[in-house]
């Protein structure tokens, strides 16, 4: 049994006291000193001892402390008060812990004092209420945000997710409440509207798990970022096609983007760049680096500098196996586009795989969808595994419902690519894993419809990260 000293008087030490009363632990005795004499009528006689004398008064306080505690606790309502009752302790005990109720603007750098400050405590209850921030779990852990509840609001980008599908990288989702009743959570389970999740993890990492949590849907490019960025390699890219690409550019910024980025490297045609400086203007910045060293870390500065959610390249870059590892790398959508308008896109394709990827960016191809006002095709080739394609398709099906949005479930017998090279006015979607960075010569062989991507580069393709 663990022996704790609790100095008390006013309002807050009776509450203090009676919720002790109803914790309903036998692991300690509570010896409670109190200046004025309050009746704990249901507080049991084995458990708490009840002394009425002034702390600051070193003979009477000596008499208590001649026994072996564990801790004290001081919750007084003048500060004087409490600064003697500390003294007169440590005049007893050096290394005794104490723990105080800090109503005013204590400081002390005894590392066995620990200062609760009650406006702290009252202003992070009162934030617990307001809608759109997360609540972190105040005395569990370490208390510094590591456990956090959210609530999935109906829009949310993991409505309908299987929770196997979501990665959870230095955190996990260890229980769901629904409906008041706690659910525990298993890779088959599926996010519902209004479930309040449970989280622990890096608080870094929490509050980026609740922004895209909290993120509803149809508002790509976030939660990646918030501008359109063209990469434009002079020693990739043949300078008669940069006008062209431009104009593409624009007209995915038009319908994705606050501010469109014109990078240049490399420049070599002085005509060509003074061509491209005139498309600067208040939402356009053209930004050219003449110097040629360090080309990675200067596109890794650009990404989180211009705060970019998507990144356009030409074919010809995207080809080159060096820039395809950066651009997967900084974790950005891609858009490759090709030499076809873009305003003349209808469909979104999608190439069902025997992986669930593309449940994990299902919702930002309904974003990228809704923005660009077209139809979603899911093709699904039936020679392959069926277990994981019914799962991604039930996931489409439901963020349908939300979105309002029809999708055309596509069975083919033959492989799904051979049709889509015959088709026109669409852009693939797929998911951009570690698989299409490598080398394009090594899928001849495959049967992935992933790693195939470039027998369809005549057209325009996005590729989605599928971290969160």
């Amino acid at each position: 049994m663990k022996k704790i000293l609790i100095i008390c008087d006013g309002e807050i030490a009776e509450h203090f006291i009676n919720r002790i009363v109803d914790a309903h632990t036998s692991e300690n005795i509570y010896y409670v000193v109190q200046t004025k004499h309050k009746k704990f009528p249901d507080a049991n006689p084995s458990r708490f001892k009840f002394y009425e004398f002034d702390p600051t008064s070193l003979y009477k306080l000596a008499n208590v402390l001649k026994m072996d505690f564990v801790q004290v606790i001081i919750v007084m309502d003048n500060p004087l008060d409490v600064e003697n009752t500390i003294l007169n302790i440590r005049s007893m005990n050096k290394n005794l812990r104490i723990i105080v109720l800090n109503k005013w603007k204590l400081k002390n750098e005894d590392p066995n004092i620990v200062l609760i400050n009650s406006k702290e405590i009252l202003s992070s209850r009162l934030l617990d209420y307001l809608p759109n921030v997360p609540v972190i779990a105040q005395n569990v852990g370490i208390g510094e945000g590591e456990i956090m509840e959210v609530l999935v609001p109906f829009g949310s980008s993991f409505v309908y997710k299987h929770i196997g599908v979501i990665e959870q990288k230095e955190w996990r989702i260890v229980a769901i409440y629904r409906n008041r009743k706690l659910i525990m959570p298993n890779r088959r389970r599926m996010i519902q509207p209004n479930d309040l999740l449970v989280l622990v993890g890096e608080p870094a990492v929490l509050r980026s798990v609740y922004r895209a949590i909290k993120r509803e849907l149809g508002q790509f490019p976030e939660p990646f970022g918030s501008n359109i960025y063209i990469y434009l390699d002079m020693d990739l890219i043949d300078s008669k096609k940069i006008p062209k690409l431009i104009e593409r550019a624009i007209f995915a910024h038009e319908k994705f983007g606050h501010t469109l980025i014109i990078k240049i490297v490399n420049p070599n045609d002085i005509e060509t760049i003074w061509k491209v400086k005139e498309y600067r203007s208040d939402n356009i910045v053209i930004d050219i680096n003449y110097d040629s060293k360090n080309l990675k870390e200067s596109f890794f500065n650009d990404i989180k500098i211009y705060h970019v959610g998507l990144v356009i390249v030409s074919n010809d870059v995207f080809k080159n196996d060096k820039m395809r590892t950066i651009l997967y790398e900084a974790h950005v959508p891609v858009l490759k586009i090709a030499e076809k308008q873009l305003s003349s896109v209808k469909d979104t394709s999608i190439i069902l795989g025997d992986n669930r990827d593309l449940e994990k960016i299902a919702s930002t191809i309904f974003d990228i969808s809704e923005k660009m006002n077209l139809n979603i095709e899911l093709y699904n080739y039936m020679s392959e595994p069926q277990d994981a394609k019914e799962m991604v398709v039930e996931h489409y099906y439901n963020l349908s419902t939300i979105f309002s949005k029809t999708i055309k479930v596509l069975k083919e017998s033959e492989n799904p690519i051979k049709k889509l090279k015959h088709k026109e006015d669409f852009i693939q979607i797929l998911p951009f894993n570690k698989k299409l960075t490598q080398k394009s010569f090594y899928s001849l062989l495959s049967t992935d419809s992933e790693r195939l991507y470039h027998k369809l580069d005549g057209n325009h393709q996005i590729f989605i990260p599928i971290q969160i």
